[in-house]
């Protein structure tokens, strides 16, 4: 991959990274319950779904998925299932004060954070859709494809690192003023929302004809 295509890459996958989005959310809600050190392993599952939708584009299973309709629409309601899932359990979590990093804590294990990380990013059709347009772009099918997709993976990890550092630092700077139940049940509703509506948009969703 030349230079200047990898730094035009480079510039893209900033922008994709901080686009409001599930991921987003997902972070967000992390770093609010559990603050940024435990929260922030929600990122590798997040990071671990955008490798699994790459590899699915780079082996060429998303342009199935871009062109089937039954497969589409499958996965599609797959994510749109799981988000509404867990926008209902964050609606109706308990309004107890949130713990500071370093305290007792009885929420989610770090395994659960990756897993649901994952989830998000791997059911959500829209994303590998998304993938297929802008990942072939920056490939040149006359040089070797393995350098060049792990040159998009790495940027894709390291921009989506940096971006969920962000969003899960922003949301866990809040812990301290979370202390009124009425607070902490006001917000879980709010997350809980974002994630409903997020899975009512991916439902919207509609793949390019």
């Amino acid at each position: 991959m030349l230079l200047s295509t990898w730094l035009t890459f480079m510039l893209a996958s900033w922008a994709i990274s901080f686009s409001p989005g599930a991921g987003a959310l997902s972070a967000m809600t992390s770093g609010l319950r559990h603050g940024f050190a435990r929260g922030y392993w929600n990122t590798a599952g997040l990071i671990l779904g955008i490798m699994f939708q790459l590899a699915v584009v780079g082996i060429g299973l998303g342009t199935l998925l871009a062109t089937s309709e039954t497969a589409f629409t499958l996965v599609k309601y797959l994510g749109v299932a799981y988000l509404i899932y867990l926008g209902w359990r964050q609606f109706r979590a308990q309004a107890a004060p949130v713990k500071l990093e370093g305290g007792e804590t009885s929420l989610e294990s770090r395994r659960t954070l990756i897993l649901r990380g994952f989830l998000i990013n791997a059911s959500n059709p829209k994303g590998t859709v998304f993938l297929l347009a802008v990942v072939p772009q920056f490939i040149d099918a006359g040089q070797p494809l393995a350098p060049q997709y792990l040159a998009i993976a790495g940027t894709l990890a390291l921009t989506d690192t940096v971006a969920m550092a962000f969003y899960t630092l922003l949301a866990a700077k809040v812990l301290r003023l979370l202390r009124s139940p009425v607070h902490i049940k006001w917000m879980n509703r709010a997350f809980g929302s974002l994630f409903m509506a997020a899975g009512v948009l991916l439902a919207c969703f509609r793949r390019a004809q």
